[in-house]
């Protein structure tokens, strides 16, 4: 197949969404497919055009950002030559061109899967609300546009009131993950440089932002560590969301909890990454929302077991393993007795990557796409 996706980031930009498409479009290309992405050139130092990992990235300048977004005048002109050169569209959301995508799309005979990464959900503020408004208003036009949708899990489709009218052509497909296994040399190593030698480790990742809920880690850490004195809260990512800035409205529970919280930086060395995951006791997810964050797979690989919030969507990798414990979202009272309960009771929450990699398994994620998107391209 000749299969063209379209999203706003892609490559280099890191976020669980960018990492979804990339590890998509290169397992396809790696199956023999032809795949181009259409993205955005949202750092003018990046190629216009490119190859990499057999994937054909197309960028286009951007004229500014718009909260999220990336305004791209020549998206248009340029979709339309790509979609005439390939088989079937895919668009990665939430997009705000997605309608438009579908239009051009279909104006050429070809069919569109969207891929939904999750609801737009921005943080309060009456322009925040506006932008979350008016985009959700169009990919609403989107959804109605798509020929079929694909989202990472049917809990959080049920779950979704935008999600919920579309779901006689929706199907659920987990994300596909990649994951080298750690490096247990390199992870004691790391743990003493840090001096973390005896010490119980939690680990958190993601945008720092809003709908993460690291407020409400932040705000449990208290009680946590009235109990283990030692414990360490280790964040591996970027605090610094230029889209916005609630790094800044969390400082002085920050500040508050300085003794006990390392920053570690973003981490896109994939061998590094799983080291960080192995040398940590438990990863938790402290979520308001949360479509499906590929980091609860990721720690599963490397035999860490999880803490999360019991939302739609993100409760699924516990529920379908066993290997963690779902707490009460927004509670950081019930966030500090589940960190309690797995750092105190580990036997209890005994985690099998092999089993988890047999659950979210790449290679049937990169099985059921590439049957569907035959199924589309043929009709």
């Amino acid at each position: 197949m000749r299969i063209l996706m379209t999203l706003t980031y892609y490559y280099p930009h890191w976020t669980g969404l960018t990492a979804y498409a990339q590890r998509l479009a290169e397992g396809l290309a790696g199956r023999g497919h032809t795949v181009t992405v259409l993205t955005s050139q949202y750092d003018p130092q990046l190629p216009r055009a490119e190859m990499h990992e057999g994937v054909r990235i197309v960028r286009l300048p951007s004229l500014f950002r718009l909260s999220r977004g990336q305004v791209m005048p020549r998206f248009i002109g340029a979709l339309r030559e790509l979609v005439l050169e390939h088989d079937v569209v895919q668009v990665h959301t939430p997009m705000l061109e997605t309608w438009l995508v579908g239009a051009i799309a279909h104006g050429a005979g070809r069919k569109m899967l969207m891929t939904h990464h999750g609801d737009l959900v921005m943080p309060t503020g009456w322009w925040n609300q506006f932008v979350q408004r008016t985009v959700g208003y169009w990919l609403d036009r989107g959804a109605d546009a798509a020929d079929h949708i694909t989202t990472h899990s049917q809990d959080y489709a049920d779950n979704s009131a935008y999600l919920r009218p579309y779901l006689d052509k929706l199907t659920a497909i987990y994300p596909p993950v990649v994951m080298p296994d750690p490096d247990l040399e390199a992870v004691a190593a790391w743990r003493a440089d840090l001096g973390l030698e005896g010490r119980p480790l939690v680990g958190f990742a993601g945008r720092f932002v809003e709908e993460k809920g690291f407020d409400y880690l932040l705000q449990a850490i208290p009680t946590v560590t009235a109990q283990l004195p030692g414990v360490i809260f280790a964040y591996a990512g970027d605090h610094k969301v230029v889209y916005e800035s609630f790094f800044d409205h969390c400082r002085q529970l920050v500040d508050a909890n300085a003794a006990c919280v390392r920053f570690m930086g973003l981490i896109t060395d994939k061998q590094r990454l799983a080291n960080f995951y192995a040398m940590c006791d438990l990863f938790v997810l402290p979520s308001r929302t949360d479509c499906f964050p590929s980091v609860q797979i990721e720690s599963l690989y490397c035999g860490t077991p999880l803490v999360c919030t019991d939302i739609p969507g993100a409760r699924e990798v516990v529920r379908a393993t066993g290997m963690g414990r779902l707490v009460a979202p927004r509670d950081p009272q019930a966030l500090a007795e589940g960190l309690l309960a797995v750092l105190n009771h580990p036997e209890d929450y005994r985690v099998s990557p092999e089993r988890a990699r047999q659950v979210f398994s790449l290679e049937e994620t990169l099985s059921r796409y590439e049957a569907l998107l035959g199924e589309l391209a043929a009709s």
